[in-house]
This record gives C-alpha cells, structure tokens and sequence, in this order.
C-alpha cells in the first residue's frame, strides 16, 4: 500500500549547454539513462528519468540545453524541446555551474519565468570550484532572489548534496501515487538508449566538429534469447567526416562500436552484438525530413 503522503510529480532539468544536468538525472536515477560527454550540447532529445524514493517519485525531464545560436535546424529542434517540456511540469531544476552565471542562464531562467513553475535551483561542479570562498557570496547572491524556492549547491558527478535536493523538490510535487513501477528508470525505449549510447562514443571519441554532424539511426533491434542483435548507421554530413568516423583500416569505428556495446551491455544487462556502418547524407541537420527520420519530432 502506498503511504498517502507519497508524492509524486514531474520535474523539468533546464539549464544552459554542459551545466551537467544529464548527469544530476543520472544521479537521481541511480543509472546511465541520459548520455553524458563534456561537449556542450550533447543531449539533443527530451527523456524522462524517474526517480524513485521511499518518500516519492521524481518523473526528471532531461532537456536539451538552452542557447542564442539557432543557425541550423537541428539547433532550433533543440530550443523547442527544451522550451517545450516546461509544458505541464509541477517544478523545474535550473542548473548552473558553480561561480558562473552567464548570459544563456538568464534565457533559461526567463523560459522558466513564463512557465510559472516554482523552481529550485541547482549548483553544480561545487568540487570543481578552485576558490572555494567564492561559492558562498555566489551561493547568498541568488539565495535572496524571490524567484527561487530553494538553493543547492552539490556535486551531481560526486553524489554530494542529493538528499537535501530530493527532499525540498518532494515536497513542491502534490500527494500522490508513483506513476512507475519502482524498477523502471525512464520511459524511453531500449532501441533509443541502444542509439543514444553509440552517439556517446562519438562525442567522448572524435574531434570537434564531427560529433555535432552526427546523427544515430537504429536499422534493427532483435531479441535472441538472451542476446540483443543490433544493427546501426552513423550518419554524418560530408564524406571527410566519414573518414573521420571510420579511421584508419577501419580502427576508429571498431572502437567506437566496441565501447557502445559495452555500454549497452551494462545498461540491458545482456549480451549484444552491434553492427555499425556510417554513411553520408548531406546537410542532414538543416532538412527537416532527415531530422524526422532520425527521430528529432
């Protein structure tokens, strides 16, 4: 039986570009739902983490982050998303990074304004802060502002300072049952992870440029027994980055495959065998089918 002063609710991570908001979800979570690379816009897609506590679930929205730059398709996709999954929450996370508060935190904060939610925030990267006395007047400077309900500093890369964030964010959520059954983590699809997962590699792996004219498309997601039979396509927009992708004697991609699979292996706790291949389709990022294709709705 549920206790009735379970809560539960839906919570949106918004943040500006690398803040380390899919990381504090992953950390709620207590698993790898959202990738994670030190690339700034490295999640492109809306996913749900949940969250669960003896006291109340968490449903995290992980966005992408929110930016000026909109020159491309893909970047303005993005912007949408982010904005778009404020829609109907119950609170919001804003993430900042510890002694930084820059110009694309304003925006965030300024969407979340118009969302009339109540709203904590989130100070993140505190064991990467060098000065250590120049977290508390960071800290005291926005702990005045009405706008905020609460203010954490923590580390979500180090699992500090979780506890007291799980336990204020509850108590902004209505009474109510879980949502989840206490065993599910997100309510994306094992082929989406399985996708987003090699996306990973790309980023942690390659270069500047090519991680951002990439795209992962899923061409087959079987079960046998207890194998998954994986077979994805690399997209990317120029044959140069192709190479990039493939490497020399094809090293670059064996790599990359091999890294995913493990990944995925931990993730679905099963064996897997990936295929992957990498092709070219130009401008992908600016054609709105393509974007459709690769599952950016």
């Amino acid at each position: 039986m549920v206790d009735p002063s379970f809560r539960s609710g839906t919570v949106a991570v918004v943040g500006r570009p690398n803040v380390g908001k899919s990381t504090l979800v992953n950390a709620l979570v207590g698993a790898r739902v959202s990738i994670v690379s030190p690339k700034a816009q490295t999640t492109r897609h809306r996913l749900l983490g949940i969250a669960s506590f003896s006291s109340g679930q968490l449903l995290l929205v992980d966005t992408p982050g929110i930016h000026r730059a909109e020159k491309r398709a893909l970047n303005r996709y993005m912007n949408r998303t982010a904005r778009g999954a404020l829609a109907g929450v119950d609170a919001a996370l804003l993430v900042v990074e510890a002694g930084r508060w820059m110009d694309e935190d304003g925006l965030a904060l300024a969407a979340l304004a118009e969302a009339k939610v109540p709203v904590v925030l989130v100070i993140n990267k505190i064991d990467r802060l060098k000065d250590k006395s120049a977290l508390l007047p960071f800290i005291a400077e926005h702990a005045q502002s009405a706008v905020f309900h609460a203010v954490h500093p923590l580390s979500a890369l180090k699992r500090k300072g979780l506890d007291a964030l799980v336990t204020d964010v509850l108590a902004l959520l209505p009474e109510a049952p879980p949502a989840y059954a206490e065993d599910e983590i997100t309510d994306r699809s094992q082929r989406f992870l399985a996708a987003e997962l090699l996306r990973e590699q790309l980023l942690l792996r390659l270069g500047e440029e090519v991680p951002y004219s990439a795209a992962v498309a899923i061409d087959r997601f079987e079960e046998e027994g207890a194998l998954f039979r994986i077979a994805a396509t690399i997209w990317v927009e120029r044959e140069g980055q192709k190479a990039i992708v493939i490497g020399k004697g094809g090293e670059a991609i064996r790599e990359i495959g091999r890294a995913a699979r493990e990944n995925m292996e931990r993730l679905f706790d099963r064996k897997v065998f990936l295929e992957t291949w990498c092709r070219v389709r130009e401008g992908w990022a600016d054609d709105i089918a393509a974007l459709r294709q690769f599952g950016y709705e």
